[in-house]
């Protein structure tokens, strides 16, 4: 019985892992075809002749942004690790964050586990430590984007009003509003709280001697070390420029883009930041927007005035330009860390 378990565990993994992949695939392949149903075969060959006319040169200047943004991002999450001790190389910490989001267009979050688990292994830093980084550069990165959120209603609220009345705020109500005013899962969240709290002091002594509360107790500590070094870092001016360069080169990978097009060369930075924020809503949702991303930036472009064919190719050279680079240099990443593998083998 014990083999079938510990044979049955890794096939229900991957089976889930399968599952999981295949839904989010399938959820991007059904926004895409939602997108393009209703076009007319005019509107359909308006888009490809869109793509034939597109300027590339300017993709090619959003995949360096795009580039270079990672390597802020490295920088960045490099200096977390100074106040504990920790000095990875930036290559191996760079490979990390791009194989990172290589993983992530396959599978959500999955990405923020892999590159701890490089770090681990090739720079040995402990696991717990560096994901307490992970989590608190994300918080982070939340925060900068809700500021921006604030930023693009204040000053593009005149045009995107109506977008958000209808596509936005009753998302974010249903989610998080509309669950807290139920009494109901309010007494069961309380309930829960309760004999949680019930068992661990009926059960104390048992459970502080298991193994697995010893491994959750060790991957607290080390979080709770990761998230503390924050407040740490030594040179923090240099910190917060690294964060606010990365989401400029973000908005810049979205702005360049418009160049490619002559109707869309003249649209403001409003413009830009607006798709900015609205396209990272779509990325958040599936894995790496596939999809999503090109209808959000139709619908947002429409908005100012952008016929709804070029605001998707628009949409779709955009995406394309992200996603090719995290494709490539992600790939390349991950073919030198096995060169890595094989010289520390070799060693």
């Amino acid at each position: 019985m014990a083999f079938f378990s510990a044979e049955s565990t890794p096939l229900r993994n991957k089976f889930l892992t399968t599952v999981k992949f295949i839904f989010f695939l399938g959820l991007g392949i059904l926004i895409i075809w939602l997108s393009v149903r209703n076009l007319s075969a005019d509107e359909r060959h308006e888009i490809i002749h869109s793509f034939r006319i597109a300027n590339y040169n300017w993709v090619i200047l959003a995949i360096i942004l795009g580039i270079t943004s990672h390597i802020l991002r490295t920088l960045r999450w490099m200096m977390f690790f100074e106040p504990m001790g920790y000095a990875p190389s930036f290559k191996n910490t760079f490979y990390a964050v791009m194989v990172g989001y290589f993983a992530n267009m396959a599978f959500p979050r999955l990405g923020e586990v892999t590159r701890c688990g490089i770090l681990a292994r090739y720079e040995k830093i402990p696991f717990n430590k560096s994901f307490g980084t992970v989590v608190t550069e994300r918080a982070l990165d939340l925060i900068i984007f809700f500021l921006l959120f604030l930023l693009t209603i204040a000053t593009q609220i005149g045009t995107i009003h109506d977008y958000l009345d209808k596509n936005v705020y009753p998302g974010l109500h249903g989610k998080f509003i509309n669950p807290l005013s139920n009494p109901l899962i309010i007494a069961g969240l309380v309930l829960v709280v309760v004999i949680l709290v019930l068992f661990f002091i009926l059960f104390r002594k048992k459970i502080g001697k298991s193994k697995i509360y010893q491994k959750i107790i060790h991957l607290i500590l080390g979080f709770w070390e990761g998230f503390k070094s924050l407040g740490l870092i030594r040179k923090p001016v240099l910190f917060i420029l690294y964060s606010l360069l990365i989401w400029f080169l973000y908005f810049l990978m979205v702005y360049v883009c418009f160049f490619c097009f002559a109707s869309t060369s003249s649209l403001s930075p409003g413009a830009g930041l607006s798709s900015l924020v609205l396209g990272s809503i779509g990325i958040m949702i599936t894995p790496g927007g596939i999809g999503l991303y090109p209808a959000i930036i139709q619908e947002t472009l429409i908005l100012y005035g952008i016929a709804r064919t070029t605001g998707l190719a628009m949409g779709w050279i955009a995406w394309t330009a992200q996603t090719v680079m995290i494709f490539i240099v992600g790939s390349l990443s991950l073919i030198m860390l096995s060169f890595n593998k094989n010289l520390n083998e070799q060693a």
